[in-house]
Order: structure tokens, then sequence, then C-alpha cells
């Protein structure tokens, strides 16, 4: 299931992580490597499918294992999925990128290196612009490069044998690398959440987390204002947004600790223990010297001509921040509301197709519509750990449903009712008020009838409200509603009410 169900604003998503708090005398520094799974049904050297979940081993070619004589073939579609990326970030596309070999030894890379670029990526540049405390912050991009995965080692299965899994081995990535821009675990959440977002939109990863298919690496300092940066640590491998937080925090406090106690941050790669909420050491960091890059042989430069650039761009959908001030100016619909609407493309598109099937477009109708999918649609979807794509009634059920509050035939009030119904039943609202009997009341002689006995069954409150007791209108509106069995247009019952007590 996608993280659709997940409706949280940048405001809640900045409030899930508990900031470490350090003194003031101390600046933190984050940058965030994303190793983003390329959307693509074959690997990036070879021909191996990149389905998630087969048995190990199966999503395997000769040139995954490094079978001798075996060469890479580039798959060109990654190649325009980093290009697209790139573009929606506003970066600079380069138009020429070279690969290399990053030279490392682990059982699951059977060749030994791991190709990737270093050198001359295939993006530089861009930003991504989050939003937080009411400001806007751009955190920049320093490069995007494509790399090919690595397999898995597994070690659970056996306490006297590690297990290889092969069939990542090749799959591709982009590594998007920021900036050292952020200065909080709040801001880096962000950031990668935008980020999220954006891959999405463009539909270059999917950034299903449970499947590996996105993870970060936070590189994390500390150093008092106006001084050089500190030592950083690189924590790796972390594949939620919360526990980027959480490790983020830890590991700020840990160096704050570190430093004050008169030590020295020593840099170093880190894991992130989401059980016990710490890192801890893994090894020394290593510098690009360490990894011996040069360029592979067996593939030539990747050149790009200004044609085939274009053409990605013209494919470029409405990104999110454009979406979000569209949302606003054409719909009317507050910040708030329009972040929830646009953090997912099907969420948005379901929007504008229920804004679309309305009929009271011109008559704030747009608003309401954010309204009960914001606040009762998206409850129910959580309740019940659904998906935006499981609503099992035509979205232009609810556009009927709000048309008929806003032409009087049913108050805010029974809409609860006939949504509810809604959900559960799968018909329409107009079928459903009719039987339940649900129009509201708005002919004035019913509901004049109705104040005038409720006025004459309660002196005592009219002389109370009449000589001062404003509170008791209330009580008296409740009165006139419970006598029209909840059904009184409130407007109506309001306006009528006050000019009866005059």
């Amino acid at each position: 299931m996608s993280d659709t169900r997940a409706y949280k604003t940048d405001e809640k998503i900045g409030k899930e992580v508990e900031a470490a708090a350090p003194s003031s005398d101390w600046e933190v520094v984050i940058g965030l490597e994303v190793h983003a799974q390329i959307s693509s049904d074959s690997k990036l050297f070879s021909r191996s499918p990149t389905e998630y979940g087969r048995e190990p081993n199966m999503n395997v070619a000769m040139y995954d294992v490094s079978f001798p004589g075996m060469l890479p073939v580039l798959n060109e579609f990654c190649v325009d999925q980093a290009i697209k990326t790139g573009l929606a970030i506003e970066g600079t596309i380069n138009r020429i990128s070279i690969f290399d070999r990053k030279n490392y030894f682990y059982p699951d890379l059977p060749s030994g290196y791991q190709i990737s670029q270093l050198y001359h990526p295939i993006v530089t540049d861009g930003h991504v612009t989050i939003e937080i405390d009411g400001l806007k912050k751009n955190i920049n991009i320093e490069r995007i490069h494509i790399e090919q995965d690595a397999g898995k080692s597994i070690h659970t299965l056996s306490p006297n044998n590690s297990y290889i899994d092969l069939n990542r081995s090749g799959v591709p990535l982009m590594e998007i690398v920021s900036k050292p821009d952020m200065r909080s675990a709040a801001e880096a959440m962000l950031y990668v959440k935008k980020l999220r977002m954006i891959l999405r939109y463009i539909e270059t990863c999917d950034c299903s987390m449970e499947k590996g298919s996105i993870r970060f690496d936070a590189n994390v300092s500390i150093h008092k204002p106006g001084t050089p940066f500190g030592n950083r640590a690189e924590v790796k491998n972390i594949n939620s947004i919360k526990f980027l937080g959480q490790a983020i925090d830890y590991e700020v406090a840990r160096q704050i600790g570190i430093v004050e106690s008169g030590g020295v941050v020593v840099q170093e790669t880190r894991l992130f223990d989401s059980v016990n909420i710490e890192t801890r050491s893994m090894r020394a960091k290593e510098d690009s010297a360490d990894y011996r890059y040069f360029p592979d042989p067996d593939l030539k430069p990747v050149i790009l001509t200004e044609e085939r650039i274009e053409r990605i761009r013209a494919t470029l959908p409405e990104l999110p921040d454009a979406k979000k001030e569209r949302f606003i100016k054409q719909y009317c619909i507050g910040p708030v509301d329009a972040d929830v609407l646009v953090e997912e493309v099907k969420v948005a598109d379901l929007f504008e197709e229920a804004v679309s099937a309305s009929r009271f477009v011109d008559k704030n109708s747009p608003k309401l519509i954010a309204n009960w999918m914001i606040s009762e649609l998206f409850a129910v979807l959580n309740k019940n750990n659904r998906d935006i794509s499981d609503i099992n009634f035509p979205i232009s059920y609810l556009s009927e449903m709000v048309d008929l509050i806003i032409d009087g035939t049913i108050s805010g009030k029974i809409a609860k009712t006939v949504f509810a119904n809604m959900v559960e039943t799968w018909r329409r609202p107009e079928q459903i008020i009719s039987e339940l009997g649900l129009v509201q009341i708005s002919d004035d002689l019913v509901i004049k009838r109705a104040i005038a006995k409720v006025l004459e069954d309660n002196p005592n409150k009219v002389t109370e409200y009449k000589a001062g007791k404003l509170k008791l209108f209330g009580f008296l509106v409740g009165m006139v509603m419970k006598e029209l069995h909840g059904k009184g247009n409130p407007k109506m019952v309001n306006d009528l009410l006050q000019e009866a007590l005059r």
C-alpha cells in the first residue's frame, strides 16, 4: 500500500520529532544524500527485471553476477528519468556525463566495484523549496548522479553462515546530494518530504519506503557560529522520515556532549538503531580517494542533445508548488488545506475531479469539497488503513452532497449522516436523503410554528433572555431544532428566532 494515507502537513511533520535542544552556542549543519530507486522495469546495465518481492537471486542476469566477459549496456530510460528529475528541481543538465568505477570489496558486490558518477555527474545544482515557521527556504542541490545498487547480505538465516541475494544488484539509483544547508532535524525532514513529493509527481521514483525504494544518509556536524564546520558523522541507510529526525537529533546531542566534555568528534560512518533510538559507530569515514575512482572503460560518455532534454522537459507535469499556488488562487482555499491536497498527485486529481462535478463551483463548493475531503474522507481512510485509491464510491457523490448543502436541501449536520451512509452503502446522496427522510426544513411557516411552540413552553427562559441573559439564545435554538427533529435550516432558525424574540 502506498503512503497516500499519511495525510500530514509540513507543520505536522516538523512537530513529529522532538528537537535535541542544543544550546544557542552551537549551530547544527546537515547535508543529505538521498538514494532514490529509478522507476524502471529493468536494471541499469542489464535486462534483469527490478520487480520487488521475488525469491532471492531470481532477478539476476550473467552481468549482475559479474560473469567473465559480460559487458554493461546502459538503460537509456534511466538516463531520461535522471534528466527529468534534474529539470524538476531546476538543476543544470550536463551535456556530457561519465560513469566511474567505485572500488570496494563486499560479498554482495561480485565485481568488486560499483558503477557510479563522481567527476562528471548528469545533473548539478538545483534546489528544493521548503516552508518552515511560515518562511520559505531553498535547500540547494549539489548534484544528482546515476549509479547501480549492490546486492544484499543476509545474516539472520543461520548462526554460522551469511547468504547473498543479488536481486538488487544493478538496480538503478539516483543519488541526490544536497549542500549542507539544513540547520535542524525538522528542516531535514521537510526537505525529504518535499523531494519525495516531487519524485512521485514526476514518476521517476515510487519512493516506497517499505520496499527500500528511497533511503537517506545524513551528514551531521556542529560548530560555533562564525567558525569552520566541525567534523561530520555520516549516518547511513535511514529508511523513514521519522527515523531521519530521530537519528539527527541523537547525533546532534551526542556531538555536543563530546565537545562540551573536552573531546573531539571523530569523522566516521554510523548506523541508526531505530529500536534504541541511537546511532552506533560502523567504520571510519572514507574519502573519495579510498575508493580509487576511475572512468569505467566499458562505458562511453553520455552525450545529451538539446532536443532530447527539451523533449523530456515537455513531459513534466504541474509540480507541487505551482499546483498549490493555483489551488489557492483558483479555488480560494487556504495554504494549509492546499498543502494537504497537493501532497499526493492522486489526491489533487481527485479534488479537481470533484470540483468539476459540482453545480456550484462559483458558490464556494471548492472550499466545502476541500473541507469534506480533508476532515471526513481522509479520516475514514486513515481509520480503515486504506489508500485514496480505495474509495468505494464515485467522487462525484461527494460533489453532489456538497451541492445539496449549498442549495439548502440538507444542513451540514445532516450531511454527516448522509456521508457516513454513503461510505457504508455506496449509494448516491439523493437516494439516501429520500429513503431516510433527511430533507432539510426550509419552510418559514413550519419553522415559525416550531419557534412559537418553544417560546410558549419556555416563558421563563424567554424572560431571562430579554433581561440580558443572551447565552440562552443557544438553548432556544437547540429546542427549536429538537422540535424540527434536527432538520431545520440552521440559518433560517437563527434569523426567525431572533425576529420572534424582539
